[in-house]
């Protein structure tokens, strides 16, 4: 998820109350709408809405398991809560209803900025990880979320904990350390012992900063951006079972490069590579899926060790259309488990930018080959996307 509320821009402190409106939510060019509500001093309240829903066609994905899928789907609604008590004091508190299910907690976070780049969070909320976990779905230039993107988490990325994060050196670096609950904590898994997941991230602007904590794929030209990034987490006992466990380790490198030429097309390319080390041993085993279910964990299992790499490439053209703008993308992903075989996919996709990441529609074909000799499958979805 993107910094699109107020709590996530770098010093909200300088922004005048009865101003706010017009500079909160801003996201990749084009500010989301929303509503803010002024409060006494320095307080307000945001509130916003956000919704993805989709048509998917997909091959032998239909019940009978031979046929083609049509489905019409509500992928995701997301209500945006945020505000400020005072100027260094605030709080995030969103909810989302994926597909399927019901409203549940996504986020809930106390902010404080304790001086110029520096700030303390405590809650839920996203750990420090790669670009496309601190861009989320909705901050994407693509539609789905990457496979090869595969850190723990609870619930669509978030984990529970503490995290100091900042932007320095005139916004240029931003560094992001924290401790979180981590994986597989309860009787009979690997993690009994309560160790915490530590996570850390640093990332570098070489041209324009990128400010805030959270990412995006695309500015759509409002940006000249070059910016490399690092993630890392550990835990110790963080896969497995309490009988047979081992350390988790993850790491990746991301970068993101964006520039708008003479003709006003904008070129967006972005890459990332990623490293994940489960000791050796099996965090998907019957025994761990088990131990699992008998104390009901929400961040157990699914750790699988091998590296994976991810490329994608974008082009706004610059021509207007109607209300907006078409950006045809290209991306490729693979994942080379250390004890199984490789899957790759293939995305070729074309987005109708109307206003940024706040209102687009998005129609892809995917071509999925699963290794292990299954034969490839692929879909096409259609998709719609707006934020307010």
């Amino acid at each position: 998820m993107k910094n699109t509320t107020k709590t996530r821009l770098r010093s909200v402190s300088s922004i005048p109350r009865l101003g706010a409106l017009a500079v909160a939510l801003a996201a990749a060019g084009s500010a989301n709408a929303g509503v803010t509500v002024a409060g006494p001093g320095d307080s307000y309240l945001t509130l916003g809405l956000w919704l993805r829903t989709s048509y998917t066609n997909a091959e032998d994905a239909a019940p009978n398991g031979t046929s083609r899928s049509s489905d019409f789907n509500v992928d995701s609604i997301r209500i945006i809560t945020s505000g400020k008590i005072t100027k260094n004091i605030g709080a995030m508190v969103n909810f989302e209803r994926k597909s399927d299910e019901t409203m549940r907690l996504l986020d809930v976070v106390a902010q404080f900025q304790l001086m110029d780049g520096l700030n303390f969070w405590f809650g839920r909320m996203l750990p420090p990880s790669d670009r496309a976990n601190l861009a989320g779905p909705y901050f994407a230039n693509v539609w789905e979320y990457p496979m090869v993107s595969q850190y723990p988490n609870a619930f669509t990325g978030r984990d529970t904990g503490a995290l100091l994060w900042g932007n320095i050196f005139d916004g240029k670096l931003l560094y992001a350390v924290g401790a979180y609950q981590g994986k597989n904590r309860g009787t009979g898994l690997s993690n009994d012992s309560a160790d915490p997941l530590y996570a850390g991230r640093i990332a570098y602007s070489f041209l324009e900063p990128e400010l805030g904590y959270y990412g995006t794929n695309s500015y759509f030209g409002g940006k000249e951006v070059f910016t490399v990034g690092a993630a890392y987490q550990y835990q110790k006992n963080g896969v497995g079972t309490a009988t047979a466990n081992g350390d988790y380790r993850a790491w990746n490198v991301d970068a993101l490069f964006e520039t708008k030429m003479a003709n006003g097309g904008v070129i967006t390319l972005e890459g990332a590579y990623y490293d994940y080390d489960t000791d050796d041993i099996s965090d998907t085993s019957a025994g761990v899926v088990a131990a699992c279910a008998a104390v009901n964990a929400n961040n157990c299992g699914g750790a699988v060790q091998g590296d994976a790499w991810l490329g994608t490439a974008a082009y706004l053209i610059p021509v207007k259309v109607g209300i907006g703008q078409f950006q045809p993308y290209v991306r490729y992903q693979t994942f080379d488990p250390d004890g199984g075989s490789k899957s790759k996919q293939w995305d070729i996709g074309l987005s109708y930018i109307m206003a940024g990441h706040n209102a687009r529609i998005t129609a892809v074909y995917s071509d999925m080959d699963p290794g292990a000799g299954a034969s490839n499958k692929d879909k096409f979805i259609l998709g719609v996307q707006l934020m307010y």
